[in-house]
Parts: structure tokens; sequence; C-alpha cells
């Protein structure tokens, strides 16, 4: 299975975490849909990789980022992060594209964000919370293509946005 290569929204996503961390200081990260890891490396930079967990349903990235150091496991979403298991910061590039029949199989797991787009980025807020520390935050990309009208009823606040092509890539921040 293909690994979400570093693209546009990656390389965005990475440069406010490093902005973001330069401000703030958490102690534990959750890198959920890792990837690459390239999150987590820049994370890295700033607390012990002990310190940081990535997760991903691709078992080719969870490989790939153990190979750059970090702790991975391959779940869907929190599905193996035990319940009681509490991070001072979560982060998600989540696939955020609506459903298009003719892309390739392999490449929706990675893109493709369920039928309108939105779906797998709600089901990851409704899990998250409950994995946040007190005082927690949520990091979570998504596009403009992306619905939001169920995604505000998170009460997100939009801390980033670039515009590239046709499209805004929106980094959104929730608290508990």
């Amino acid at each position: 299975m293909e690994i979400y290569e570093p693209s546009d929204d990656s390389y965005f996503f990475a440069e406010f975490l490093k902005k973001y961390l330069n401000k703030n200081h958490p102690r534990t990260l959750l890198d959920v849909g890792c990837g690459s890891g390239i999150l987590a490396k820049v994370a890295g930079k700033f607390f012990s990789k002990e310190n940081i967990l990535c997760v991903d349903i691709n078992q080719s990235a969870v490989c790939a980022t153990r190979l750059i150091g970090f702790k991975a496991i391959k779940s869907n979403l929190f599905s193996k992060i035990p319940k009681d298991r509490k991070f001072d910061l979560i982060t998600f590039n989540a696939p955020y594209l609506p459903e298009d029949k003719n892309e390739p199989k392999e490449s929706k797991l990675i893109t493709t964000g369920g039928k309108l787009g939105d779906e797998i980025s709600l089901k990851f807020l409704e899990q998250a919370k409950e994995h946040l520390s007190d005082n927690g935050k949520i990091l979570l990309l998504i596009s403009s293509l992306t619905p939001q009208d169920r995604i505000k009823k998170f009460r997100p606040k939009i801390v980033a946005k670039k515009k590239i092509w046709l499209e805004e890539l929106l980094i959104l921040e929730f608290s508990c």
C-alpha cells in the first residue's frame, strides 16, 4: 500500500506546527494518520520522541515512521489507543477530499475523507476529545473542498490558511 508522501498540505502543516510548538509547549503528541512521519519529525525537535505516538491505518506508513525513530502503531483513528491514554496535542492531516469515483482505490484511502469529504474528520473529532489531557488541543487540517457545516459543531478556531490552486487549506484548532 502506498504512503501519503508529503505534499503542499503536509509542508504547510509542518511549518505551522513548528511555529505552534515555538509558542506552545505540549508534553505529549498523538499524530493520527502519520503517513511519512513529517509532523512527528517536526515535533521531535521540540520534545522527546518517547512522548510522541504516531498512528496510521496503513501498515506501510507505520513501518516508515518507525524507521525514522518514532513509536508508531497501526490503528484506524483511535481504535488501538487505550481509552485512558491522554495527549496534550493531537494532530491529524486528514484525508479530506470528497469521493471521486474515478480515483484509484489505492489512493482513495489516503486522499478521500468519505462520500462528502468530511466523514473521516467528523469521526476523528467525535473520538479525539476523550484522548485529550486537560487544556489539550487538537489540530486538524482540512480543505475548503471539505464540507464544514458539521465540523463547525465542534467549534473550531481557524489558526492558519493557505491558498493553493483551486482550494484553500485550513488548519483548525479545537479545545476540550
